[in-house]
């Protein structure tokens, strides 16, 4: 079987730390061949860096890439719907960081394209690839927990200088950057779509959130509590409590320990990588770049893990999220839900 071959499409931090996490794979499977960045230089460097044979400047050259199978997409927020279509319209398969888009719309108009170009496509939601959530999973499943309740979410670190976060030009505000992983788990756990959520926010010079609380009601009667911060470090954790008792997943986005419904803590640990990442946990983006490979192996075009219906769910629920705290961006008037 022929190796899958990766390029990426920026050389940011996020990009730095998907090729440590690739290089901890078996080079038989998985092969960056070329990385694009908005600058000659930094691509070069990034190249230099991982060992990647080809790097270009722009994008363009990476869809135009006869050797690139499928493409990691870590540019800022507002430019992933351009260079994901570009991409797939050049025939490659694509795995897009999140928010796979800005609104719902547009990610919707993205995933019908993927579905006609025929071509895998997945917003990089990695924290459900993690040991720790199929742990979760299995003991929600075998209803070890009883019925499900609660969950109880904090994400939070001081962002208020990182511009992607910062500024609404480049898709910012924290339900888009940080929201989305609160969001997902806890619809992750109850398996179903809110039936009502409601939100606060805290907006910045910028017109966007610095901070949101908010309250997710499920069709079984549970609820989730989320709540996000640029400005404050929070726990970090997420609490699922059910009727028989709860498990508590550390750094709940890229978790490699829990404490379970017994009160052990269960640890996961992650295999190094020859060179070091940049944010925490990082070598867990390599359990999402072999799920992508096993679906397209398969021939087919998402994961059941993170579906396009999953995807436009917490579009959903962000696109609500926003209106409710009055942030607007400009993909709101173009693409409509």
């Amino acid at each position: 079987m022929a190796p899958l071959r990766w390029a990426i499409v920026s050389a940011g931090t996020i990009a730095h730390d998907f090729a440590c996490a690739v290089s901890t794979l078996p080079s038989a499977d998985h092969q960056l061949v070329a990385v694009g960045a908005r600058g000659l230089e930094n691509a070069r460097k990034f190249a230099e860096l991982h060992g990647i044979p080809r790097f270009y400047e722009g994008y363009e050259a990476i869809a135009k890439d006869p050797e690139v199978d499928v493409v990691y997409v870590g540019t800022v927020n507002n430019a992933h719907y351009e260079v994901s279509r570009m991409m797939l319209d050049a025939g490659k398969h694509v795995l897009c960081e999140k928010p796979l888009c800005v609104n719902r719309g547009q990610a919707r108009a993205l995933l019908d394209f993927a579905r006609e170009r025929g071509r895998f496509c997945m917003e990089a939601i990695w924290s459900r690839f993690f040991p720790s959530y199929v742990h979760l999973r299995d003991r929600i499943n075998r209803s070890d927990l009883g019925r499900i309740e609660q969950v109880e979410v904090q994400f939070g670190f001081p962002l208020t200088h990182v511009e992607r976060v910062r500024m609404k030009s480049l898709g910012g505000g924290t339900v888009l950057d940080l929201g989305v992983y609160a969001i997902q788990l806890a619809m992750w756990v109850f398996q179903a779509e809110p039936t009502h959520t409601e939100a606060a926010g805290h907006l910045n010079e910028e017109g966007v959130d610095v901070g949101i609380t908010a309250v997710m009601r499920f069709p079984s009667g549970g609820f989730a509590s989320i709540r996000t911060s640029a400005i404050d470090k929070l726990s970090n954790n997420a609490t699922i409590i059910g009727t028989k008792g709860s498990i508590t997943l550390h750094d709940f986005w890229c978790p490699i320990e829990l404490t379970d419904i017994d009160g052990t803590v269960r640890s996961y640990p992650l295999p190094a990588s020859k060179i070091e990442c940049i944010l925490l946990n990082s070598v867990g983006l390599r359990y999402e770049a072999e799920e992508t490979r096993r679906r397209i192996l398969a021939g087919e075009l998402e994961s059941p893990s993170v579906s396009h219906n999953d995807s436009l769910a917490i579009a959903g629920v962000q696109d609500a999220i926003r209106k409710q705290i009055g942030v607007e961006m400009p993909e709101d008037y173009i693409f409509k839900s």
